[in-house]
């Protein structure tokens, strides 16, 4: 048995809105063992919306319906889930009420055309929505399909799910079994690269391997089914282990670990504390350190030396160096690192220098060059060059780059 999502709206289509319901779902439906392979969008339109219908009752046992129980006319989810299985709307007097008295509650009247929330197919259960005006469905048109429908509003979706859906499905035997993942995530080796070095794991059946990539980083999604989440964790634990393994210094967290806040452990068991100076980044490494709750254990402060007369002023930058070799060079990143380490009196300094662009780039420094600097305890200085592209766009050239300058750091951490 299998589930399929659809997310009913227009607005969705047209980018209005992100499609949150369905993550939630997604993540619902693996947390009863429930399989779903399909999610489908599609607008406020009673023939296409028959058209999916038709496609996914096909293939699978459990349909889930989110948008389009609303009081207006392009609310049409539940009259086309009728037309579709030609059963009659019949409408509820107790939804009525319902809808009645939360309008009064509010001190509003009930309009005329919230009537439309209490028409429900013909043998259908409520299924009840404890804060908003729009009911849905469990409906059994016929046998081996189950029907959901909810409304659109996240917040009353996610208290009718976990409230009603759940323990209905439960009680149809669901829940029995789960669908538990862990997310490896590494830094520093492309997709393609890392899939090559752990390619015979893709090929396991429980727990299942699976890459993904995005915003600079590649994951390894590391999924099992079993029992309960210690049981899953038994079968996923020695792989997850031989995945770190292969992977060595790339492998930097899992799950909601970030850079970040590794590194915040890293300097917090040493003792040890840290300072930065950006200029691409504008801000966003200094950002990311202070995102972690009690990073003023270990990271100072830092500066923002946008314009070159604050590499100098303020950090101690070169001036000739900066004629010769540029503001985006080696030579300058590793300045701004002694630099901040020294006025702040740090362990550690760590900086970024690059071209984040649309503009500014030329043939020998084009858009995507980044060069980060790092200072370490005694006379310990180097510098790491990072060619990030183009096609990336100025925030990603951004957030990539303070990213890889906690990455550098981290290593060099981790290397003592």
């Amino acid at each position: 048995m299998s589930a399929e999502i659809i997310c009913v709206g227009t607005e969705m289509l047209l980018g209005d809105i992100l499609n949150s319901n369905a993550q939630y779902l997604a993540k619902e439906l693996a947390q009863l063992g429930i399989p779903h392979y399909y999610q489908t969008v599609v607008g406020d339109n009673p023939e296409r919306l028959k058209e999916v219908i038709e496609i996914a009752a096909s293939r699978v046992e459990i349909l889930i319906f989110t948008g389009g129980l609303g009081p207006t006319p392009d609310d049409l989810t539940c009259e086309t889930i009728a037309d579709f299985f030609g059963v009659p709307l019949v409408e509820r007097a107790d939804i009525v009420e319902d809808i009645a008295e939360k309008f009064a509650q509010r001190g509003r009247v009930m309009s005329p055309n919230n009537r439309k929330q209490a028409l429900i197919p013909q043998g259908a259960e409520i299924l009840p929505n404890p804060t908003g005006t729009a009911p849905g469905i469990i409906w059994q048109p016929r046998t081996g399909l189950t029907i959901f429908t909810f409304p659109g509003v996240p917040s009353e979706m996610y208290r009718m799910w976990s409230e009603t859906a759940v323990p209905f499905l439960k009680s149809q035997g669901w829940g029995k079994e789960i669908i538990y993942s862990r997310s490896l995530r590494f830094w520093g080796i492309g997709e393609s690269a890392l899939a090559e070095k752990v390619a015979t794991y893709f090929d396991l059946t429980n727990p299942t391997v699976a890459p993904y990539a995005g915003k600079g980083e590649v994951r390894l999604r590391v999924s099992a089914k079993a029992a309960d989440a210690t049981a899953a964790e038994a079968l996923i634990a020695p792989i997850e282990k031989q995945l770190i393994e292969i992977a060595g210094l790339d492998y930097y967290g899992a799950d909601d670990d970030t850079l970040a806040a590794v590194i915040g452990d890293l300097l917090r068991s040493s003792g040890e504390t840290l300072s930065v100076a950006e200029s691409c980044t504008g801000g966003g490494l200094g950002q990311m350190l202070t995102e972690i709750s009690g990073s003023s254990d270990y990271f100072w402060g830092g500066v923002i030396s946008y314009d070159n007369s604050v590499k100098v002023g303020l950090l101690g930058v070169n001036p000739e160096d900066l004629e010769k070799f540029g503001a985006v060079s080696a030579t300058v990143a590793e300045q701004m690192a002694i630099g901040v380490k020294s006025r702040l009196s740090t362990t550690w300094g760590l900086s970024i220098t690059g071209i984040a662009g649309p503009s500014g780039g030329t043939e020998t420094k084009p858009v995507g060059l980044v060069y980060i600097g790092l200072a370490g305890p005694g006379d310990e200085v180097a510098s790491f060059e990072h060619r990030l592209g183009t096609i990336r766009g100025r925030s990603l050239i951004r957030y990539v780059s303070a990213n890889a300058a906690l990455d550098n750091l981290r290593r060099r951490l981790l290397k003592r």
